[in-house]
C-alpha cells in the first residue's frame, strides 16, 4: 500500500495525526441549517403515474396535425405569429415536461424494460414533433428580418419570442428547404440511436469484471472504476484500470462504430448546411465564435508545463518511483473522513454565502423540494446531471460517493440548479433556458465557493494541504482534461472530413497521442500503458460533440467571477447574479462580456494556469516548511 510518505518525511507530527486521523470540519459547524434530505427524487410534480403521462404523450401526439396546419397563414399579421408562436411554445413545454419524466426514470434504471419502452416512445415522440415543427424556422425566415422588426415593434406579447426569432434569422442561410428539415427531424431519432446503443451496451449489456478487494468482491463496472481508481493501494489501482479498460478494450470495435456514426453524422450536418466545419456547425447554436474553442486549445497546449509541474508533484507526494495513468486519482494528502449527503449540503449551503442572503435562503428552499436522486446501483448510468421543467425546483442526478470529490460532486450541480432558479424567476419560458457555455460558469463558480470556503476554515497546515490537492486536482480535471477531450473531438471530426476512416483503433491510436502529450510521456512526467488509451470509449459526452470544451471555458470564467466576488470588488457579486438570470435571454459570448468576462481572448484562460501555479507554489511551501 502507498502512502504519502514525502509528506511524512517533511510535515510535523501533530499534522501527520490530522491526517492520519481524518480532517476536521469546523465548517460543517459553521453551516446554515439544511433539512432532513431525502436520497430519492418524487417525480409525482411531474405526473401522478405512469398512466397520466402516457396520456399527455398520447395528448401531444393528436396536437400535431394542429400543428402541422398552423403553417397556412402563419404570420399573417403581428398579433397572429404571437398566437402562433405562443401555441408552439405551450406545446414545447409540455412535449419537455414528458421527455424530463422518461429520462428521469431511465437514468435510474437503464435495465428497467419499461423505463427502456418509456424512452423508445419518448424519442418517437420527439421525431415525430421536429418533423411537424420543422416548417417554422424556414416560415419566420420567409417573412424576412423587416416584417419580423416590424412585428417587435407593434406586438409587445412578441417580446418573449424575440430571441428566437432573431436567432433563426441570423441561420438562414444554413436552413434546408422545409421538405429536408422535416425529413432530417423525423430521422432524428434514428440519428440519435448510437448514443442509446453505447448506454445501453455500457450500463446493460457488457458483463463487467469482479475483483477482490479488502476480501470484498466488487464489480467494476463505470461506478465501481469510479470509486476504486482513487484506492491507496496502487497494486489494487492498477488491477482496477486493468479490469475495466480491457473489457472496454475487447468492444472497441462496437464503440468505434457507434461513436463514428456520431462523428460522421456532425460531418455530415455541416456539409448539408454550409458550414466550414463541424465545430464550426455545433458552435453556431449559440452564436460562439470558433476561435474560442481554438484559443482554449492552444492556450491550454501552452500551458502544459503547469500540469506537468502538477503531476510531478503528485508523485512525489505519494511517493512513488515513477508515475503511472493509474496513480492520477488518490488523494494527494489521505483522508478518512466521510461526508454525507447532509454534508454535502451543509458545507455547499455555507460556501454560496458570498453571493448573498438571498441566494442561500433559495438553495435551501429548493433543497427542501426533495428533488435528488443521490446514490449509485446497479443499473443506474454514471455521472451526474440536473434537468428539470420551467416552473419547478430542478432535479438533481448524483451519484453520491461520501469523499470530497462527491462533496464538490453536489456544490457542481447545485450551481446548475441554482442558475435554473434564479433564471425562472427572471425570465419566461421561452427565455429560461440557457446553454451549456453558461451552465458551466454556473456550476464552476459553485466549487470554486466551495473549495475558498474550505480553505478558509482549515485549522491545520495537513487540513489545507488535503484542500489545496483536491483544487488543483479539479484544475486538471475540469480544466486540462476537457480540453484534452475537446481535442479528441476536433481530431475525430477532422479525420472524417478529410475522408480518412475513423475506426476504435483509430480513435484508440489518436487518444493515445493525446494523453502521452498531455501527461507527458516524452518528458519522463508520466507513462501511458497502451491499455488504458481506449479510455475514449467510456466517454458518454463525445456522443454530444463540442460539449466538453465548455467545461473548460467554463472553469476560467468561473475563477473570474469567484475571485471577484470573493475580493468583494463593487458590482461583481451583482453583475455574476445578471449573468444567472437573463437564462437564455442573450447569446452567451455577449452576455459574459458585458459581464467583464471576454472568453474569446487568451487572458482568462492564462490567469487560471497562473492560478494553478500559485497553488502548487504553496503546495511546496507547506511542504518546505
Amino acid at each position: 500500500m502507498n502512502r504519502p510518505v514525502t509528506l511524512a518525511r517533511r510535515l510535523p507530527a501533530a499534522i501527520l495525526l490530522a491526517c492520519s486521523a481524518g480532517l476536521a470540519s469546523p465548517a460543517l459547524a459553521a453551516a446554515p441549517a439544511v433539512p432532513e434530505l431525502r436520497s430519492t427524487w418524487d417525480l409525482g410534480t411531474l405526473f401522478a403515474n405512469d398512466d397520466a403521462w402516457d396520456a399527455e404523450r398520447r395528448a401531444l401526439l393528436a396536437e400535431l396535425p394542429a400543428l402541422r396546419a398552423l403553417r397556412t397563414g402563419f404570420g399573417r399579421d403581428a398579433a397572429a405569429l404571437r398566437a402562433d408562436l405562443d401555441r408552439l411554445s405551450a406545446f414545447s413545454q409540455r412535449l419537455r415536461r414528458v421527455g424530463v419524466y422518461a429520462g428521469a426514470h431511465a437514468s435510474t434504471d437503464n435495465r428497467n424494460a419499461r423505463n427502456q419502452e418509456r424512452s423508445a416512445l419518448m424519442g418517437a415522440l420527439g421525431g415525430q414533433a421536429g418533423a411537424a415543427t420543422s416548417w417554422v424556422d424556414g416560415a419566420i425566415q420567409a417573412l424576412g428580418a423587416d416584417k419580423i422588426n416590424s412585428y417587435l415593434r407593434t406586438e409587445p406579447g412578441l417580446q418573449p419570442h424575440a430571441k428566437r426569432l432573431r436567432d433563426t434569422l441570423r441561420r438562414a442561410r444554413h436552413t434546408l428547404h422545409p421538405e429536408a428539415e422535416a425529413a432530417l427531424a423525423a430521422m432524428r431519432p434514428v440519428l440519435g440511436s448510437a448514443s442509446n446503443t453505447r448506454t445501453l451496451l455500457a450500463n446493460v449489456d457488457i458483463t463487467w469484471p469482479q475483483i477482490q478487494v479488502g476480501g470484498k468482491t466488487e464489480r467494476i463496472d463505470a461506478t465501481g472504476y469510479t470509486r476504486l481508481r482513487a484506492h491507496p493501494d496502487r497494486a489494487v489501482r492498477k488491477q482496477v484500470f486493468d479490469a475495466y479498460y480491457s473489457t472496454n478494450s475487447r468492444f472497441e470495435n462496437s464503440l468505434g462504430s457507434t461513436l463514428a456514426q456520431r462523428v460522421q453524422q456532425g460531418v455530415v450536418n455541416a456539409q448539408l448546411r454550409g458550414y466550414a466545419s463541424a465545430p464550426a456547425a455545433s458552435l453556431a447554436a449559440n452564436d460562439i465564435p470558433e476561435n474560442v474553442l481554438r484559443t482554449l486549445v492552444a492556450e491550454v497546449n501552452q500551458g502544459l508545463p503547469t500540469l506537468h509541474r502538477y503531476l510531478r508533484l503528485r508523485q512525489r507526494l505519494l511517493a512513488l518511483p515513477d508515475l503511472h495513468y493509474h496513480d492520477i486519482y488518490p488523494d494527494l494528502v489521505r483522508s478518512e473522513r466521510a461526508y454525507s449527503l447532509q454534508d454535502a449540503a451543509a458545507l455547499t449551503l455555507a460556501a454560496v454565502k458570498p453571493l448573498g442572503d438571498e441566494y442561500q435562503a433559495l438553495l435551501a428552499q429548493a433543497y427542501a423540494a426533495n428533488t435528488m436522486h443521490v446514490y449509485p446501483a446497479e443499473g443506474k448510468s454514471s455521472g451526474a446531471y440536473q434537468s428539470g421543467v420551467y416552473g419547478q425546483t430542478p432535479l438533481i442526478f448524483l451519484n453520491h460517493q461520501n469523499n470530497f470529490d462527491g462533496v464538490s460532486t453536489f456544490a457542481h450541480e447545485w450551481g446548475h440548479g441554482m442558475h435554473t432558479v434564479l433564471a425562472n424567476r427572471s425570465q419566461p419560458a421561452e427565455t429560461a433556458g440557457y446553454s451549456l457555455f453558461v451552465a458551466e460558469v454556473a456550476s464552476f463558480t459553485h466549487e470554486l465557493l466551495l473549495q475558498a470556503h474550505v480553505l478558509g476554515t482549515a485549522q491545520s497546515p495537513a487540513q489545507r494541504l488535503y484542500y489545496l490537492g483536491e483544487a488543483v486536482e479539479r484544475l486538471r480535471g475540469s480544466f486540462f482534461r476537457q480540453t484534452m477531450f475537446a481535442e479528441f473531438e476536433l481530431a475525430t471530426h477532422d479525420a472524417l472530413q478529410s475522408g480518412q476512416a475513423l475506426t476504435g483503433k483509430r480513435m484508440t491510436q489518436m487518444y493515445c497521442g493525446l494523453l502521452r502529450k498531455y501527461h507527458g510521456a516524452e518528458q519522463g512526467v508520466m507513462k501511458i500503458d497502451p491499455a488504458y488509451c481506449s479510455e475514449w470509449a467510456v466517454v458518454p459526452h463525445f456522443y454530444n460533440p463540442f460539449y466538453v470544451y465548455q467545461y473548460a471555458t467554463s472553469m476560467a470564467g468561473a475563477h473570474h467571477f469567484s475571485q471577484q466576488v470573493l475580493a468583494g470588488k463593487p458590482s461583481a457579486r451583482d453583475n455574476y447574479l445578471k449573468v444567472l438570470r437573463a437564462g437564455g435571454s442573450q447569446d452567451p459570448v455577449p452576455l459574459l462580456q458585458a459581464a467583464g468576462l471576454d472568453l474569446t481572448r487568451p487572458e482568462p484562460y492564462r490567469a487560471l494556469i497562473a492560478q494553478m501555479d500559485r497553488l502548487l507554489d504553496e503546495m511546496e511551501t507547506l511542504l518546505a516548511q
